[in-house]
């Protein structure tokens, strides 16, 4: 990774429903326009995702998505509505701050859900995206949700039936993340607060199988743990806000882009299966697993690196 960076320019961006949201921008002002979609959906964007471009050659732009990190309103206060808050929200958003930035194509880099974000928004509006360069292959599909919520607790027992529990008894056999968004919201703090750790906690888990890996959501702050989990629970109760199967039926919409596909065969909360399916769909691709890494970590990082170093020249 390149050198920890600050940006030359930041601001903020009304794109309506009372949403503002936080932007910057580093790099090189002449450098090849990138944008960095970051995951959760609601963990807000990073300093160290500065770090994967050469800030010689690239003009890189980040932002914190609706309700997330600076962005206003924050989910994390005590009472905030999310109905303006949806993925045809979030690709409206992208278009606005491209305009805004007087950008005509840039290069699109997510992880996690930002893979799922940014394949929505490169099949909408193709002509924008000049390449892909994604990491932690996922899908929005029931399934997967499925999968995630209450699959993995086949590998993790124990700690799903404490995920389970967190929830009551009459919702347990239901959809999970819709039963956690609902505690989220609750009146009272104290049960707000208990649903954003348990959620936080089991987020950790399924997602831990790596060498070396270090928690990260259970051990935030708790403001940031409400935010977080009131985000990705809105999404994944309300199917990420897209059609079942949408991303792969309208991939040959990416014809024309290449990109690259970064996996770690340990994220086995994101089976290999939806990055492989997504490669077979998109002959522009190349897919990479890498065999000791998970969801995360340097090697993904090192990986999603050496691929924005060739996509520079293009």
């Amino acid at each position: 990774m390149y050198p920890p960076i600050e940006p030359y320019e930041t601001g903020t961006l009304d794109v309506g429903d009372g949403h503002s949201l936080y932007w910057e921008v580093c790099g090189h002002p002449a450098g090849k326009p990138a944008v960095v979609l970051h995951g959760g959906p609601g963990s807000g964007c990073t300093p160290g995702m500065r770090r994967w471009f050469d800030p010689a050659r690239y003009r890189v732009v980040l932002f914190d998505q609706r309700n997330s990190g600076r962005s206003t309103p924050w989910a994390g206060e005590p009472a905030v509505d999310l109905s303006a808050n949806t993925t045809p929200h979030l690709l409206g958003d992208l278009e606005r701050l491209r305009e805004h930035l007087g950008l005509d194509r840039w290069l699109v880099v997510g992880g996690s859900w930002g893979v799922t974000l940014g394949l929505a928004y490169a099949q909408a509006h193709p002509q924008r995206v000049t390449e892909l360069a994604l990491a932690a292959i996922t899908s929005p599909d029931r399934w997967l949700t499925e999968w995630i919520t209450r699959d993995m607790g086949r590998v993790f027992p124990r700690e799903w039936e404490r995920f389970r529990d967190g929830v009551p008894a009459a919702e347990r056999d239901g959809d999970l993340a819709a039963a956690y968004s609902r505690l989220l919201h609750d009146p009272d703090p104290a049960v707000r607060a208990r649903a954003a750790q348990d959620w936080c906690d089991w987020e950790d888990t399924h997602v831990s199988l790596a060498p070396g890996h270090e928690p990260h959501l259970s051990v935030a702050d708790p403001g940031f743990q409400l935010a977080f989990a009131r985000v990705v629970t809105h999404y994944w109760g309300n199917g990420c806000f897209l059609d079942d199967g949408q991303l792969l039926r309208d991939a040959h919409r990416l014809a024309g882009i290449p990109g690259v596909l970064v996996h770690g065969r340990l994220d086995v909360s994101g089976p290999l299966d939806v990055a492989w399916q997504l490669h077979r769909a998109w002959p522009e691709s190349e897919l990479v697993v890498l065999g000791d890494a998970g969801h995360s970590g340097a090697t993904v990082s090192a990986t999603l690196v050496e691929f924005l170093d060739r996509f520079v020249d293009r």
